[in-house]
């Protein structure tokens, strides 16, 4: 249906004097300084502002084909609109989208909310606010890159928050949330990071460190101690745990959820039985991690590094470079250094892919050292070569040798 215009009229558009515009319906003929008329819209479509230059007079463009483009965006957002959910009148925008990913990760028991939560609120929510979910690209996201790099931002860092953004936009595209189509999900641009160095405990310091542990006032931080150290379980992974979940005839206990699925984790018997004289202490216990507190959020602790570096200044460690995960890193090594095949260790350390064991026995594998062992060699007593002489030169058995030739 077409508009009626009470000021942009084909007599006001000729009166026109340079400088001057008149706007309506939100469309704006405005007369240039060489005399031209230029037309441009200024609208709302599907909750973002659209403001675009459609032409000159002298290239053909006239009111009716302002009217037109703007017709034409509008069409084209409500067939947007169609693979909408029942009740949705509008795309999410990110700052939509982003509460509602946070308010089901915490329903859901997502992990690592706390980092999740300041990546959006604090840098990726101010950048895409407005931004329609499904209309985010790849020079976006590049864009924000450049833009935190300038900020004084770390590759590793921004990379932590492109894999926030990432799991936003998988879970978005899911077929249990379906607020994006697969197709519109962007490839995520990723810096590579230089790999840290492993730390491992000696065996000293293990010993000292759950002797430390021991006397601490937590009763439980011995045993995350020893949980750490038999299994090479991730932090995460070893608070979760309930007794239920043990097999003490096995030596095995059930985790069901973790980064590479769930998995049988093996444990040491000294860990079966330190778990053993644990629950028989206990009335019905649980989870094994109990929250300190009654009527918490979460039934189980969900941080023991508080105890974990209290244990580890007690054993003489620098908490810097002493976290739980270095637990993890040792117990792995070990298991390296004792020449066990890759996928044996992948099914204890629970990596998803062979690749992140691999780099463990680049680093730690025996056989690096039996190959370097390989071209040890020494020179018998302290003999030097002659060389460019006419002296005697050690020359290495059965190799050719060259006839002088006579002068």
């Amino acid at each position: 249906m077409a508009r009626s215009f009470a000021k942009l009229d084909r007599n006001a558009i000729r009166a026109l004097q340079v400088g001057q515009k008149i706007s309506e319906h939100g469309i704006t003929a405005e007369r240039l300084r060489d005399g031209d008329t230029r037309y441009s819209i200024n609208i709302m479509s599907d909750g973002q502002r659209v403001h675009r230059v459609i032409g000159r007079a002298t290239e053909g463009v006239t009111r009716e084909q302002a009217e037109r483009a703007i017709e034409s965006l509008r069409t084209k957002a409500r067939e947007d609109r169609l693979d909408l959910p029942t009740g949705r009148k509008l795309h999410r925008t990110f700052a939509e989208a982003s509460r509602e990913y946070l308010e089901r990760m915490e329903q859901s028991g997502g992990k690592d909310l706390t980092n999740k939560t300041r990546h959006l609120d604090a840098y990726l929510v101010p950048h895409f606010g407005t931004t329609r979910l499904d209309k985010i690209t790849t020079f976006d996201l590049q864009r924000y890159r450049k833009r935190r790099l300038a900020d004084g931002a770390k590759d590793a860092t921004v990379n932590r928050e492109m894999s926030t953004m990432q799991h936003l936009l998988n879970r978005a595209a899911s077929k249990e949330w379906r607020w994006i189509k697969t197709d519109e999900v962007p490839e995520i641009p990723k810096a590579k990071e230089q790999r840290k160095k492993i730390r491992i405990l000696t065996d000293d310091q293990r010993h000292d460190l759950i002797e430390a542990a021991k006397a601490d006032h937590d009763p439980l931080a011995w045993l995350f101690v020893m949980f750490g150290l038999n299994t090479a379980m991730r932090h995460s992974e070893i608070v979760e745990r309930r007794y239920d979940e043990i097999d003490f005839e096995q030596c095995r206990i059930w985790i069901n959820k973790a980064k590479a699925g769930e998995r049988q984790q093996p444990i040491t018997v000294a860990l079966r039985d330190a778990l053993q004289a644990r629950q028989d202490m206990i009335d019905a216990p649980e989870w094994i991690f109990p929250a300190i507190r009654d009527k918490t959020k979460h039934p189980h602790r969900r941080d023991m590094r508080e105890a974990f570096i209290r244990s580890a200044v007690r054993a003489g460690l620098d908490p810097k470079f002493c976290t739980p995960h270095v637990m993890r890193h040792t117990g792995i090594t070990a298991l390296v250094k004792q020449g066990i095949d890759v996928p044996t260790i992948q099914k204890i350390s629970g990596h998803k892919t062979p690749a992140m064991v691999l780099h463990y026995v680049h680093v730690f594998g025996q056989h690096i050292d039996d190959a370097i062992g390989g071209l040890n060699i020494v020179t018998r007593g302290a003999v030097t070569p002659e060389l460019h002489t006419g002296g005697n030169v050690v020359v290495p058995l059965g190799a050719p040798t060259r006839q002088k030739k006579a002068g």
